[in-house]
C-alpha cells in the first residue's frame, strides 16, 4: 500500500511526517530509530507485519521520528520528551480521542511512557519485544553488543556500520537483503543522528513508569525477530505492568488483533484480584535482614528487584495475579483460582529465587478472600501467611486444604509436616511439603529438602 504522507507540528515546531494506512480503528505504532513511515514506504524488511494489521481491518498510523526519514532532519533533541512530543503531534491529527498504541523494541519506551501521562488517550497498549532500560537491552541481546562495538567507525564508515547493523537485523540469512536493507538505513539518516538518537535510547530507563500504566496492556515476545531472543526482556515488562499479559509466538499481527478486538475495559476485568475462594501463595525472602547487612542495601535491593520481576513472571505464567497492595517486609502475595496453578508458581519462584542467589520462605493456603482495591483480605490470607513462615528456606509449604485440592492434579507429592499451631490461627492446621514434581518441568527435585 503506497502511504499518503501528511504532516504534524510538534509543540517546539518540528514537522512530523505521519501516514494512515487501511481503514478501521486506529493503531498508532511509535516509530523505531530509522522510522517506520520511511522503512515501510521503502519495503523494507518488516513491512509484511503491518500489512498482516491493514488486511485484518485495521487502519495502522506509521510516522518517522524527528531527525529522520521524511520528518524534519534538523531537529537533534531525541530526548524521551521530544519524542513525546512527535506521538502527541500525530495522535492530534488524527481527530480521535482515543487510540490502541504499539511500540516495538525501542519505540517500547516512548509508548510506555506516553501511555502513563495520557492514560485518557490510550485505549489500549501493546508492546512488542519491548524492554524498559537501555542497559537491560545491551545485556540481553548479543548483537546489540556487537554493533554497539563499531558504533566507533559508524560516521567514517557508514557503510560499512549499516551492513553490519542489516546483516545483524536480518539474522546474517540472506547477504542480498542486508544489502537493500542498510541502503534504506542509510537514506533515513545521518550518521550523526543515528548516534545521537541511539545513544539517547540506551540512556533511558521507564523502569519506574510500569508500575503506573493502568491501560489494558498485552506483551508479545515475537519469537520470529531475527535480531535475538527477547523472551526475559519481555517476561520483565509483563511482570512490572499490573494485569499486563504475556503471549509468545511467530504471529504478532494476530495476537495484537484477538487483544484489541476484546473491547476497551476487557482485559482489566479479565484479570481482576478474584473475590470469594482463592488459594494464596506467600514468598519471603530468607534472612533478609543479615542479607542487607553483609550485601549492603544497595546490591541487596539490586537483587530483590532482580527477583521481584522473576517471581511476577512466573506468577503470572502460571495463571495467577500479584497482589499489589503493601505487604510488611521483602514478601510478594499473589492468588489464584487454581491450587495446581499455585502450586505451580511455587515452584517456578523457588527455581528463580536459587538463580538470583536468594532463598524463599513459600506457603499456600486456600479460603474465602475479599476484595477491596489492589488488595485482598481475610483469615485465609493470614494462615496463607503463617504456613509461610513455617516454612525453611527453599522449602514449599501447603496446608492440608490445598493440599486435598491439588493431590490428584499437580503433578506432585506431599510429605506430612504434622500439625502446627500458628500465631493468631485458633485451630492447629496440618501442613505438607511439597516433595517432588513427577511430571512437570521440574523433574524429581526434592523441594522440601
Amino acid at each position: 500500500m503506497e502511504p499518503q504522507i501528511q504532516y504534524a507540528t510538534t509543540s517546539d515546531g518540528v514537522s512530523i511526517a505521519c501516514a494512515a494506512l487501511g481503514e478501521g480503528p486506529a493503531i498508532v505504532f511509535a516509530p523505531n530509530i530509522w522510522g517506520d513511515l520511511h522503512l515501510y514506504a521503502s519495503r523494507s524488511s518488516g513491512h509484511e507485519k503491518t500489512d498482516a494489521l491493514i488486511e485484518r481491518g485495521w487502519q495502522v498510523v506509521l510516522y518517522d521520528g524527528r531527525g529522520c526519514g521524511y520528518s524534519a532532519r534538523s531537529a537533534t533533541d531525541f530526548a524521551l520528551e521530544a519524542r513525546l512530543r512527535d506521538l502527541d503531534a500525530v495522535i492530534g491529527v488524527l481527530g480521535v480521542n482515543r487510540v490502541a498504541l504499539c511500540g516495538r523494541v525501542m519505540s517500547s519506551l516512548t509508548a510506555i511512557a506516553y501511555a502513563v501521562e495520557h492514560p485518557e488517550r490510550v485505549s489500549r497498549l501493546a508492546l512488542i519485544n519491548a524492554y524498559a532500560c537501555g542497559a537491560d537491552l545491551v545485556e540481553a541481546i548479543p548483537s546489540i553488543r556487537a554493533t554497539r562495538a563499531l558504533m566507533s567507525v559508524a560516521v567514517e564508515q557508514w557503510d560499512f556500520y549499516t551492513l553490519n547493523m542489516a546483516n545483524a537485523i536480518t539474522g546474517f540469512s540472506d547477504s542480498e537483503r542486508a544489502r537493500r536493507q542498510a541502503a534504506i538505513y542509510r537514506a533515513a539518516m545521518s550518521p550523526e543522528a543515528y548516534l545521537a538518537n541511539w545513544n539517547t535510547s540506551l540512556g533511558i530507563d521507564v523502569t519506574l513508569l510500569l508500575a503506573s500504566v493502568r491501560v489494558p496492556t498485552l506483551v508479545v515476545h515475537d519469537k520470529s525477530d531475527t535480531f535475538g531472543d527477547f523472551s526475559s526482556l519481555a517476561r520483565g515488562i509483563a511482570s512490572r505492568i499490573a494485569g499486563a499479559r504475556l503471549v509468545s509466538t511467530e504471529d504478532p499481527a494476530a495476537a495484537i488483533d484477538q487483544f484489541l478486538r476484546e473491547g476497551d475495559g476487557k482485559a482489566a476485568e479479565a484479570v481482576a484480584l478474584p473475590e470469594g475462594t482463592a488459594t494464596i501463595l506467600f514468598a519471603d525472602i530468607a534472612d533478609s535482614t543479615a542479607l542487607t547487612e553483609r550485601l549492603g542495601d544497595a546490591a541487596f535491593r539490586a537483587k530483590a528487584g532482580e527477583l521481584d520481576a522473576a517471581l511476577r513472571s512466573a506468577i503470572r505464567e502460571c495463571g495467577g495475579t500479584p497482589v499489589e497492595g503493601r505487604l510488611v517486609g521483602d514478601g510478594m502475595m499473589a492468588v489464584f483460582t487454581s491450587a495446581h496453578q499455585a502450586i505451580e508458581a511455587a515452584l517456578r519462584c523457588n527455581e528463580a529465587s536459587g538463580g538470583v542467589g536468594l532463598r524463599l520462605h513459600l506457603g499456600l493456603h486456600a479460603g474465602d478472600v475479599t476484595r477491596e482495591g489492589n488488595n485482598v483480605y481475610g483469615g485465609a490470607v493470614n494462615i496463607a501467611a503463617r504456613v509461610a513462615g513455617a516454612s525453611a528456606a527453599g522449602e514449599v509449604l501447603v496446608s492440608d486444604v490445598v493440599r486435598t485440592l491439588a493431590r490428584t492434579s499437580a503433578g506432585v507429592t506431599f510429605e506430612d509436616k504434622g500439625e502446627h499451631t500458628l500465631k493468631g490461627v485458633s485451630e492447629a492446621v496440618r501442613i505438607w511439603a511439597v516433595v517432588s514434581s513427577t511430571d512437570g518441568p521440574y523433574g524429581s527435585v526434592h523441594v522440601g529438602a
